[in-house]
């Protein structure tokens, strides 16, 4: 009776023929998602329901390569279901330690020309995945397509998506079905009645490409595409191509409450374990960022010293010395930058210039990242002048090529010791698991865009209170926030709106934006704040929050609660913020920054609060694109 009534929800949901019972049927470990398994009318499909065994989204199955068409198969065995329980740490993110479950099955199936395919499916307590797998066959394959595709039905109630452009920067727009049509960028988010869908992909490796969505054909339908061909300059094959056993990167399908959404690390838990040993030297934290005030500042040995003062100053870790370092000038150069550093206990960060071919941009140092000789070389060169990492710049296209080379970056920069960030590049999909030396990727519709635009000026805030949901949930994102002053666009978001953007977002290395005469002009309070907050969690909690209008997050370092709040719809509000995560019992310190009268002011209170016998729920007036942050602390007596 309960599968008649889960195909017969598929049916009247999208109005397809069910002529087959369905083949697989995977409950995650919490009951709460399932994936089925089908075939009906010669092609291969897998749904993905809640609890309920209602239809989320229906995945059309398959790909082809240049000699052999696996969108029509048929099955030849299913495996067993097999249990997956896993934990692991992560040394920066949403958590410090990630547990998972899932109900795992292989299903084995026979092309046309008797050639196999095997798709593995998980039902996870948070999503589902699946992947291809094709046995080595003697040849190399080249790969032509997908037939992957998600049908999304129309009737969704929105979606919140980013046009696709190679350096993933741009709005995620909320939009309803008819609005949107075209090539999307990951993650893409939609909204299912009462639950949420994310879809992304995980674990990229050597033997493929990165894709992308597309519903151009039919609005409903996101199948799944391969990289363009202009994309790195027209540099690079567009079709992968590999010889050997092949393993597809995994299909994501987040499905939950935007709380389960945001606290998910299905990202991590679907990409291979840590493959370096020691991993002692990777040290996330807070960086001084010349180049939001000053596009050309690292030119100048002056201005480079005022951020290592700065860095010194707020108490954090590192400087970021960004591109044309190799012009620099007024009474010094890069080496003399990095010993100033140092002598100041600030590690210096050095950016780099990913071309090569695959890019336009001629800003300099270029080409020193290109070939495994050369790495070495630099890296062991950024040894000797004491630089702990590279931000890499301009890769700009998804093609297997680039895979291969953001692989051959992390691996030689492991083995130099070198942490990595890389801009002007893909999103992240779980190489911070397999690789944490990575600290952090842009990706991202940034603070950088005040610098390029009068976008952020006025939509600024909704573009704060939607990455929560979308960017940031897949991994850390190099925003670059908190920025007070005004760079070549004015901000029109509060002080305290700002203030929160440090808890609010994640990225392994924190590089604050703002001119060093932002920071220090900023009350105590705050500025104590700043010196203080962390940028890597031992845990991540969504309480309250809406994509576009308004999110309250909060985040635990060791027995710390750091919670902050954003508006985004341009409109003073009242803060609702429930305490019921804390321990009862406990008495907590609660230092709140929150907005004053104006724009630029705070309003400042500390007090103690008595888990039990006071409200769970603290109320915090804010204007107008406002905010506030927060820290809690146990108190001590």
């Amino acid at each position: 009776m309960k599968i008649k009534k889960l195909l017969f929800v598929a049916c009247a949901l999208f109005g397809v023929l069910c002529a087959n019972a369905h083949d697989v049927l995977l409950k995650s470990p919490n009951k709460q998602v399932r994936a089925m398994l089908t075939q009906e009318q010669g092609k291969t499909y897998l749904y993905v329901q809640d609890g309920e065994g209602i239809l989320l989204t229906r995945i059309t199955l398959g790909l082809t390569t240049a000699d052999e068409d696996y969108t029509s198969l048929k099955l030849s065995k299913v495996g067993k279901t097999t249990k997956i329980k896993e934990s692991y740490d992560l040394l920066h993110g949403k958590t410090s330690h990630a547990t998972n479950e899932a109900s795992a099955v292989k299903v084995a199936y026979m092309n046309a020309n008797q050639q196999p395919l095997t798709i593995e499916v998980r039902a996870w307590n948070d999503g589902v995945t699946f992947r291809y797998l094709l046995p080595d066959n003697g040849q190399e394959r080249t790969f032509t397509g997908e037939a992957t595709s998600f049908f999304i039905h129309k009737n969704t109630n929105d979606g919140w998506l980013q046009k696709f452009t190679t350096s993933y920067e741009d709005d995620y727009r909320p939009q309803h079905a008819n609005e949107r049509q075209g090539d999307w960028g990951y993650p893409c988010l939609f909204k299912q009645r009462d639950t949420y869908l994310l879809i992304t992909e995980a674990n990229p490796g050597r033997q493929y490409c990165n894709t992308h969505l597309n519903n151009t054909a039919n609005c409903d339908s996101y199948h799944v595409d391969y990289p363009f061909a202009w994309e790195g300059n027209k540099v690079g094959d567009v079709t992968p191509k590999w010889k050997g056993e092949w393993t597809s990167p995994w299909r994501v399908v987040m499905v939950g409450s935007l709380q389960t959404l945001v606290a998910s690390t299905l990202v991590q838990d679907c990409s291979e374990p840590c493959k370096i040993k020691d991993t002692s030297w990777i040290l996330p934290g807070r960086a001084a960022w010349v180049y939001w005030a000053y596009n050309h500042g690292t030119k100048d040995f002056q201005i480079c010293k005022k951020y290592v003062d700065l860095a010194k100053a707020m108490n954090w870790e590192y400087v970021l010395f960004d591109w044309e370092w190799d012009q620099m000038g007024n009474g010094g150069t890069i080496e003399h930058a990095c010993k100033y550093a140092l002598s100041n206990g600030i590690k210096p960060l050095m950016w780099y210039n990913s071309g090569g071919p695959h890019t336009g941009v001629w800003s300099t140092p270029r080409d020193r990242m290109l070939t495994h000789e050369s790495r070495v070389k630099e890296f062991a060169w950024l040894k000797s002048i004491g630089v702990a990492g590279v931000k890499v710049d301009f890769f700009e296209s998804d093609k297997q090529h680039m895979m291969n080379y953001f692989i051959d970056i992390l691996e030689d920069a492991a083995e130099a010791k070198m942490l990595v960030n890389f801009h002007g590049a893909t999103i992240p999909r779980g190489w911070t698991r397999t690789y944490p030396n990575l600290m952090s990727t842009e990706g991202v519709y940034g603070a950088e865009q005040y610098n390029n635009g009068p976008y952020m000026t006025e939509n600024g805030c909704h573009v704060n209170c939607v990455l929560p949901f979308t960017r940031n949930i897949v991994g850390p994102m190099d925003y670059t926030p908190v920025a007070f002053t005004d760079s070549q666009h004015k901000h029109t978001t509060t002080y305290a709106h700002e203030l929160a953007l440090s808890v609010i977002f994640e990225s392994g290395i924190q590089h604050w934006a703002d001119r060093p005469e932002g920071f220090y002009a900023l009350p105590d309070a705050p500025k104590q704040f700043m010196m203080e907050v962390p940028t890597a969690w031992d845990e991540t909690r969504l309480l309250e929050g809406y994509p576009a209008e308004r999110v309250v997050m909060a985040r635990r370092k060791g027995d710390t609660w750091y919670v902050a709040g954003i508006e985004g719809k341009s409109e003073a509000t009242t803060f609702k913020v429930k305490l019921d995560f804390l321990k009862s019992g406990q008495n907590y310190i609660v230092t709140l920054h929150s907005d004053g009268s104006e724009i630029s002011q705070f309003n400042f209170r500390k007090s103690l609060y008595k888990k039990g016998l006071m409200p769970d729920v603290i109320e915090i007036p804010c204007l107008s694109r406002g905010g506030f942050a927060m820290t809690i602390k146990p108190a001590q007596n």
